[in-house]
C-alpha cells in the first residue's frame, strides 16, 4: 500500500508564513492543522484496494488481426465509494504498438456492497497465448489528497489463432470440387475413379465414357460419369526448422504456409478426406490425428496458433520416419518447407525414396516477391547486379523443384499471397487425375 500524499506536504509547506525557515512537523500541522485533519479524513475515507473482489470474462481466443474484449468485474465490499484508477496489465504484443495506454487504463467510481464492469480490448500482434499480468488499482479519497495503491491477479489466457485469410477463396474452390464430384452440371465428363452414374451424351463428352450396354437399352447415347475417391488420407507436414523463421514480406515463412495448409484442410474434409497436422523440426513440435471433419479445422487452428519457427536445421531423416509412423497406409504428404538448394541436396534428397515409394507427394514452397521485383530492376549498376542475383536465385529454385520433379513430387512454389490458392489448384489437380 503507498501513500500518495507529497502534493499536499508541498502545499502545507507553501501556505506557512514568510520567515519560519526551517520548518517542523510540530508547525506545519499548528499553522495547517485544518489541511493536515483534510488529509487524514480523505485518507480514511478511502476504499481499501485490498479487500476489492475482481473476476474475469469475456474472449478466449482471437484470430490475428481481429480485436478481443475481456471484461473485468470489480466488487467492493466496503462501506466507502471507490473512487480508482486501474490498469490492466497484459503483455506488450497485445496491442497495437502505442494504444496500451489507452487500451489498459480505466476510471471508475464503485458504490459500497456494489460491482462495476470495465472492459479492456486486445488487438494481438503475435500468434500464441497471452496470458493477463498484475491489475494495480489507486484508490482515492473524496478530496484527491491521499490514495491507497494495491495490486490483484485475475488470472485470464487469451489465444491467439491463425488469421486463415486464404479463406477467402474457399468458395471458388469448392465449387471447382462440386464440379469434380458430380453435383454440379457440366459439359465433360466428371473426372475419377469411382464410378458415379449415368447420364445422356452431350457434345464434347469424351467417347470412351460412353456405356454401349445402356446406350442398347434405351433410345439415347449413355455416358458414364466419374467422381473423385473418398476417405483418402492426408498429411500436411509442416517444417518448423530454421528456414521456416525466414521473413517474406511482414510475416516469417511458416505464417504463410500454415494459411495454404488450413485452406487445403478445409477443402479437404468437405471433399470427404481425412486431414491430420504433423510438425516437425528436430522434434515434433504438433500432431493431430483421428479428428472428424467437423472438428479437423479447429484442431489444426487450436494446434498452429502455438507455433513458432526453431532456429535449428530440420532433421529430414527424423521427419521422414515420423511421418512414415503416422502414415502407415498410402496418404497423399504434403510438405510445406523450402525449396533453397542446400536443405534439399543434403536433407530431403537422400530419403525422400522412403516417401515417394509409398505415398504421393507434394511439396509447397513460399517464394519471396521481392526476388522478383530485383530481376525486373535496371537503370543503374547496383540494379543490374540485384537482377543478376535474383536470376541466379531463380535458377537455383528451378533446378532444384525440377529434381524433385524427377523423384515423382508435385511442386507448388507460390508468393505468399498465391500460395494458398495454388496448393489448393495442386490437390484438385490430384484428385481429377485420380492420383490420390
Amino acid at each position: 500500500m503507498a501513500l500518495t500524499g507529497r502534493a499536499a506536504l508541498l502545499a502545507a509547506l507553501g501556505s506557512l508564513p514568510v520567515g519560519i525557515w526551517e520548518p517542523s512537523w510540530t508547525g506545519i500541522l499548528a499553522v495547517n492543522a485544518p489541511l493536515a485533519v483534510a488529509c487524514a479524513c480523505d485518507f480514511a475515507l478511502a476504499a481499501p484496494v485490498r479487500r476489492l473482489g475482481l473476476t474475469r470474462s469475456g474472449d478466449a481466443s482471437v484470430r490475428l488481426g481481429d480485436t478481443a474484449d475481456v471484461s473485468l468485474t470489480i466488487t467492493n465490499p466496503s462501506r466507502h465509494p471507490l473512487r480508482a484508477r486501474l490498469r490492466d496489465a497484459w503483455p506488450p504484443s497485445s496491442w497495437q504498438p502505442g494504444t496500451e495506454t489507452a487500451a489498459s487504463r480505466h476510471r471508475l467510481t464503485v458504490p459500497p456492497g456494489e460491482r462495476r464492469l470495465v472492459t479492456t480490448r486486445l488487438r494481438p500482434t503475435r500468434r500464441g497465448d497471452r496470458q493477463a499480468d498484475r491489475i494495480t488499482i489507486r484508490s482515492y479519497g473524496p478530496l484527491g489528497l491521499f490514495s491507497r495503491q494495491g495490486t490483484h491477479r485475475a488470472p485470464w489466457t487469451v489465444r491467439v489463432l491463425p488469421p486463415f485469410t486464404s479463406r477467402k477463396h474457399l468458395p471458388s474452390k469448392l465449387a471447382r470440387l462440386r464440379e469434380l464430384d458430380g453435383r454440379t452440371s457440366v459439359l465433360t465428363r466428371g473426372e475419377g475413379t469411382e464410378f458415379d452414374s449415368l447420364r445422356e451424351y452431350v457434345p464434347g463428352d469424351d467417347t470412351r465414357s460412353i456405356d454401349w450396354r445402356a446406350t442398347a437399352r434405351q433410345t439415347t447415347v449413355a455416358v458414364r460419369t466419374w467422381r473423385p475417391e473418398r476417405d483418402r488420407h492426408i498429411l500436411l507436414v509442416l517444417d518448423t526448422g530454421r528456414t521456416s523463421a525466414g521473413r517474406v514480406g511482414d510475416a516469417p515463412r511458416l505464417d504463410a504456409a500454415m494459411d495454404a495448409a488450413l485452406l487445403l484442410a478445409a477443402l479437404a474434409s468437405r471433399a470427404g478426406d481425412r486431414v491430420d497436422l504433423l510438425a516437425y523440426d528436430r522434434k515434433v513440435r504438433a500432431l493431430v490425428q483421428g479428428r472428424t471433419a467437423g472438428d479437423v479445422l479447429p484442431a489444426l487452428v487450436n494446434a498452429m496458433a502455438m507455433l513458432e519457427p526453431e532456429l535449428v536445421e530440420t532433421d529430414a531423416r527424423g521427419l521422414t520416419s515420423t511421418a512414415l509412423r503416422t502414415s502407415p497406409r498410402r496418404s497423399l504428404i504434403v510438405l510445406l518447407t523450402t525449396l533453397d538448394a542446400a536443405p534439399i541436396e543434403e536433407g530431403l534428397l537422400p530419403v525422400l525414396t522412403q516417401l515417394t515409394q509409398r505415398h504421393t507427394v507434394l511439396l509447397a514452397s513460399v517464394a519471396d516477391p521481392h526476388i522478383t521485383e530485383m530481376g525486373t530492376a535496371r537503370g543503374n549498376a547496383d540494379a543490374v547486379y540485384e537482377a543478376a542475383a535474383a536470376a541466379q536465385a531463380q535458377s537455383e529454385r528451378h533446378r532444384t523443384a525440377e529434381q524433385l520433379r524427377r523423384h515423382g513430387v508435385t511442386v507448388v512454389d507460390a508468393t505468399p499471397d498465391d500460395l494458398a490458392p495454388a496448393l489448393a489448384d495442386a490437390y484438385l489437380a490430384l484428385k481429377t487425375a485420380g492420383r490420390l
